[in-house]
């Protein structure tokens, strides 16, 4: 089994920055892929960045060169680092992990097994 627990959302300004932290637990073996994800009301749950142990990551276009995934495999902490933040980027956010190696296919929330219960951010024009 794997704990993920979410931190650091809040509302800011447009131009605004934030840092999310998902603190990890359990089986590490189930946490080898990790991701972001992010859902706004009325909308589907979209992958924003993914991270493996082996140190590839990936960011969705949406938030290319704003945005920045990485992990503290020490801590057992995942980050999200979010500049420029827009309107457009605000919801709920959201950490998640698998055991398999998934590369992009990681933006698919079908395959990510194990979910934080996620972290609110909002951004204000």
């Amino acid at each position: 089994q794997v704990q993920l627990v979410e931190s650091g959302g809040g509302s800011v300004q447009s131009g605004g920055s934030l840092r999310l932290s998902c603190a990890a637990s359990g089986d590490r073996r189930l946490r080898f892929s990790m991701a972001w994800f992010r859902q706004a009301p009325g909308k589907e749950r979209e992958g924003v960045a993914v991270i493996s142990r082996d140190g590839r990551s990936f960011v969705a276009d949406s938030v290319k060169g704003r945005f920045t995934i990485s992990q503290d495999n020490a801590e057992n902490t995942l980050y999200l680092q979010m500049n420029g933040l827009k309107p457009e980027d605000t919801g709920m956010y959201y950490c998640a992990s698998d055991g398999r190696t998934c590369g992009t296919a990681c933006f698919n929330p079908a395959l990510l097994h194990y979910w934080g219960q996620g972290t609110q951010v909002t951004v204000s024009s």
